[in-house]
């Protein structure tokens, strides 16, 4: 498989990816194979595709009702919730391949804000409609459970982050989840643009900006990456690695 490098995916034309989920790089990723010509027509016609957003702009807003699941197609989100005292708290990013919006299926109403963090473009998946498809198709059910359970996982990846482990600990698992997600979709697993500011690392980790900087310049300083504004190379991943196990305060 060729790796693409993160100038050359910004490169690529959003025009160029719009197409049907038949024929879509990402089916693998946020929609199931395996599906009948007929039956994935029928799923095509459901969705709507090449829907574009702006950097900055939000897809949708805590209190907003729900009515349809987003597959990122290009570009790079964030998910965030507001505190009490007007506290941005950051609770995900979601790139290409990836469902937004499972967590309003309960309430019918979104909890979160999801803003993106470049131009970006999504396929829209009216939630009811989808939802009537998959008891039809048992093969579409099936990949939604496992998608609501990858959720589930990982957010208690999430909580093991915030919970045991230190701040070091929390920075090279965030670097090494970031460089399998890239790697899953055909990118780089050593060369990444961050999308997000540092201080909104900090806020999913609960970490400080400070803390961030200066731990990123720490694994620097030892050789296990290069960070170049926003770009970051991972120069030893196993020594990342090897941080989830032996950092001491």
């Amino acid at each position: 498989m060729t790796m693409l490098s993160p100038i050359q995916v910004r490169d690529i034309s959003i025009r160029q990816l719009r197409q049907n989920c038949s024929t879509c790089s990402l089916r693998e990723l946020c929609l199931p194979i395996g599906l009948n010509p007929e039956e994935m027509r029928e799923l095509d016609s459901l969705i709507t595709q090449g829907r574009p957003v702006k950097r900055g702009d939000g897809l949708y807003r805590a209190g907003e009702p729900f009515r349809s699941l987003f597959a990122v197609r290009v570009g790079f989100f964030k998910s965030s919730v507001i505190s009490e005292d007007g506290r941005e708290q950051v609770t995900g990013f979601h790139m290409s391949g990836e469902l937004m919006g499972m967590d309003a299926i309960s309430s019918d109403v979104h909890t979160c804000d999801a803003i993106a963090l470049e131009d970006s473009e999504v396929c829209e998946l009216p939630f009811a409609e989808i939802e009537n498809l998959a008891r039809e198709v048992p093969a579409l059910q099936h990949h939604l459970y496992k998608v609501m359970s990858r959720e589930i996982v990982r957010d208690h990846g999430v909580m093991l982050l915030l919970g045991n482990m230190k701040a070091e600990e929390r920075l090279a698992a965030f670097l090494l989840n970031l460089s399998q997600r890239f790697a899953l979709r055909g990118y780089s697993a050593t060369s990444f643009h961050l999308r997000m500011t540092r201080e909104e690392i900090g806020s999913y980790l609960g970490l400080k900006l400070e803390t961030v900087s200066r731990i990123l310049s720490r694994f620097q300083d030892q050789g296990l990456i290069k960070v170049q504004n926003r770009l970051i190379e991972i120069i030893n991943h196993e020594g990342i690695k090897k941080i989830l196990s032996t950092c001491q305060d």
